[in-house]
């Protein structure tokens, strides 16, 4: 055994709504060092943590949300996860369904180990089950690579308009 290098016995689960709040805290984790990277400040006031907590609980119930994660020991480490929509089929996606691909994070201890895209399989395969003809991302400067690497395509047409709510 190496002197200084640290064994791992990372292992893989689908979330379970006991491990939802912590879940919840790396989401909104993974949201802050993305826009902390792109050089904006976190709106102030803006609490998500009652939002997401509704949000996952209704589609994991009805299962159009699916999440991999990546546990070490009894912490998790990494997060994955999956929603599915439906949309009028088109030549791309001819079943209409779609996997939008979200909460793509690891802890910064345990990046560029192959974990996040274990956990980014994982979840291509539940929309592949799911009948998904097409997985969507909105990549961070710091994933591009990792989807790039596993076969994403940049699509020059998204865009998005912002409705105030």
């Amino acid at each position: 055994m190496l002197v200084g290098v640290k064994t791992m016995d990372i292992q893989y689960k689908k979330l379970t709504y006991a491990e939802l709040d912590e879940f919840i805290n790396m989401r909104i984790a993974q949201l802050t060092e993305e826009y902390i990277s792109t050089g904006r400040t976190v709106p102030e006031g803006v609490d998500l943590k009652l939002s997401l907590k509704d949000y996952y609980e209704r589609h994991m119930t009805d299962g159009t949300f699916v999440s991999w994660l990546a546990i070490d020991g009894d912490k998790i480490i990494g997060t994955s996860g999956m929603s599915f929509v439906e949309k009028p089929p088109y030549f791309t996606c001819p079943t209409g369904r779609l996997g939008l691909l979200s909460s793509m994070y690891t802890n910064p201890d345990y990046r560029r180990m192959g974990i996040a895209r274990e956990l980014l399989h994982r979840v291509v395969e539940e929309a592949r089950a799911y009948g998904c003809g097409a997985v969507h991302i909105t990549a961070s400067d710091m994933g591009v690579k990792l989807y790039t690497a596993y076969g994403f395509t940049h699509n020059g047409n998204f865009m998005q308009y912002r409705l105030d709510v």
